[in-house]
C-alpha cells in the first residue's frame, strides 16, 4: 500500500500516523529512537506491507504489470491501491470528507517532524503543498506519482507503459481492491489493536 493507505490505516492516531508513515526510512536498529507509540506504527506498516504482498488479489494484480515492470510490479500495485481507496465511496463517501482527512493527516504529521528520518523531512513540505493524499483520486496525480517511482528506481527508466497498463486495464483491477481492501482494512484493527495492548 502507498501513502493513503498507510494513513487511512493508523486510525486517526498520532504517533501511529507518524511510524506509519515513517517506516520505509527507518531502517535497522534506528527504529527504536522512537517513543513506543511510533514503533508500535512502525511494526503496523510493516504488518499491512507483509499481508498487503501476501494476498493473493495483490499478487493477481502484480501480473497486470509484471510483463513490462518484473519486480517493480509490485510498487506501481501500491498506488493503483491508493487511486481505488481515494475513490471508494464506503471508506470516504465524498471528495469533501477525503480533503478533510488529508488536511487532518498533513497537521498530525506536521507538529511530529522535528525528529523524523531527514528523507522524509524533505519530502513532506511537498506531500503536503501538493496534496498527495487527496489528488490520489485523480488519474494524473497517479501518472505523476509513477513518474516519481520511476525516477528513484535503479532498473526502469520510464513509467508512461505503466500508466497506459493502468488506463487500459482499470475495469480488470478495481475487482482486486475491492475484494482485498475490507481484509487489509480488518487486518489493520487488529494488529492495532493487539500492538495497543502489548507492552
Amino acid at each position: 500500500m502507498n501513502y493513503l493507505a498507510h494513513a487511512y490505516l493508523s486510525f486517526n492516531h498520532p504517533q501511529i500516523l507518524l511510524g506509519n508513515m515513517i517506516s520505509d526510512f527507518v531502517k535497522g536498529k534506528k527504529q527504536f529512537d522512537y517513543t513506543p507509540l511510533v514503533q508500535k506504527g512502525i511494526e503496523l506498516h510493516r504488518s499491512i506491507d507483509t499481508f498487503t504482498d501476501d494476498h493473493p488479489a495483490t499478487k493477481e494484480m502484480k501480473k497486470v504489470f509484471r510483463p513490462v515492470y518484473g519486480l517493480y510490479a509490485g510498487a506501481f500495485a501500491d498506488i493503483v491501491y491508493d487511486y481505488f481507496l481515494a475513490n471508494d465511496k464506503k471508506e470516504f463517501e465524498t471528495g469533501e470528507i477525503l480533503q478533510q482527512f488529508s488536511q487532518n493527516t498533513y497537521a498530525m504529521l506536521e507538529v511530529q517532524l522535528e525528529n523524523t528520518p531527514q528523507v522524509f523531512q524533505q519530502m513532506f513540505p511537498f506531500m503536503k503543498t501538493h496534496n498527495w493524499l487527496f489528488n490520489y483520486r485523480h488519474k494524473q496525480a497517479i501518472q505523476k506519482s509513477f513518474a516519481g517511482m520511476a525516477r528513484r528506481a535503479k532498473y526502469i527508466t520510464e513509467s508512461d507503459s505503466a500508466f497506459d497498463i493502468f488506463e487500459n486495464n482499470i475495469n480488470e483491477l478495481k475487482p482486486y481492491y475491492d475484494e482485498f481492501f475490507p481484509l487489509l482494512k480488518n487486518h489493520a484493527a487488529n494488529t492495532l489493536h493487539e500492538l495497543l495492548n502489548t507492552d
